[in-house]
């Protein structure tokens, strides 16, 4: 009995990053600011993460977060300083 508890608890935590992992994705894509973009976008890749690393995939994980979450932003926030921080907007 304690054994299933304990695989549901880790299936209901994978289900809450999963979720947590969209919204994040929502939040990045909607985003005018895109410093702020970029930040989600960084927690999202953290979100996945968590998740490979709850799904047994601990060689990704080591791979997975120094590319998505630290070097892609970076990256990133070094172009965006290059240009303007905010998106235009299309309709005018």
């Amino acid at each position: 009995m304690s054994g299933m508890l304990a695989e549901l608890i880790i299936y209901l935590i994978m289900a809450v990053l999963g979720i947590m992992s969209t919204i994040a994705v929502y939040l990045a894509i909607k985003e005018r600011d895109l410093v702020k973009a970029v930040v989600y976008s960084a927690l999202q890749s953290s979100f996945y993460a968590v998740l490979y690393y709850f799904l047994m995939a601990p060689d990704i994980v080591l791979v997975y977060l120094p590319v998505a979450v630290g070097l892609v932003p970076g990256v990133l926030l070094i172009l965006i300083s290059k240009t303007e921080r905010w998106e235009k907007n299309e309709a005018s």
